[in-house]
């Protein structure tokens, strides 16, 4: 009789529990939002405005404070922000004092293309149009329509990556052939990098003749530096 009265109490228990687990969980489905909590998580200045990520999270909602919990589809969220142009990846969440979250990921602009219209190319090798929040400041290419994205953006990263590079490369012509030129912010020459290859010994090669030619003051004389030879520089004078 003990042991049948000690199940009893277990069942009893048990279903007193589960009450009062779909209880809380029904009536925190019916909880509306508190606010929207957003963060840019990269770094970069936003490309896109708060504003804007508001109306892509809530949508035809007038205030986030007029929506119930339950009607809330996260994962329909992150592809309406994933699908923005500006937007490399997000993720939105929920907290148990309803306020939603959402993580964000802009794209990073690497270079951008003088076209119709300019467009810019990101870090992953994509095609990024221009921000109407924002202005990137990165190289200009002048480029035909058969640029080597994959190539040029191998480049462009190896430019991010060295700061010497980095601050002095304004501008980048990709010619008909595949050859890079370079252009400089402070300098009158030009530098015929050629085809996207020896990346590294190409850099090394004109770090160390720049060096040498600014000792000498002889910055001024020259109006082209040619890296195509990889063990050697060619310099032309004015």
């Amino acid at each position: 009789m003990k042991r049948s009265w000690g199940i009893i109490k277990f069942v009893l228990l048990g279903a007193l529990v589960v009450f009062l687990f779909s209880f809380t969980a029904e009536r925190n489905k019916k909880r509306k939002l508190t606010k929207i909590d957003l963060e840019f998580v990269d770094g970069n200045t936003p490309f896109i405005t708060l504003n804007s990520v508001n109306k892509l999270l809530i949508q035809n909602h007038e205030k986030v404070t007029s929506i119930d919990k339950e009607t809330l589809v996260l994962n329909e969220m992150e592809l309406r922000l994933k699908e923005n142009p500006m937007i490399r990846d997000a993720q939105v969440f929920m907290t148990v004092d309803g306020v939603l979250g959402a993580k964000i990921e802009q794209r990073t602009p690497i270079a951008r293309v003088s076209s119709s219209p300019d467009y810019y190319i990101d870090a992953d090798g994509k095609k990024m149009p221009l921000s109407s929040v924002f202005t990137a400041r990165v190289p200009i290419i002048n480029a035909g329509e058969k640029m080597n994205f994959e190539k040029v953006t191998k480049l462009l990263l190896k430019i991010n990556d060295d700061p010497f590079m980095k601050s002095g490369v304004v501008g980048l012509d990709i010619e008909n052939n595949g050859g890079v030129v370079m252009r400089f912010r402070k300098y009158n020459f030009k530098v015929l990098f050629g085809n996207i290859e020896s990346i590294e010994k190409k850099f090394q090669n004109f770090k160390a003749f720049f060096q040498k030619i600014k000792q000498d003051g002889t910055l001024k004389e020259y109006h082209l530096v040619n890296l195509q030879f990889e063990s050697q520089v060619v310099a032309t004078k004015r």
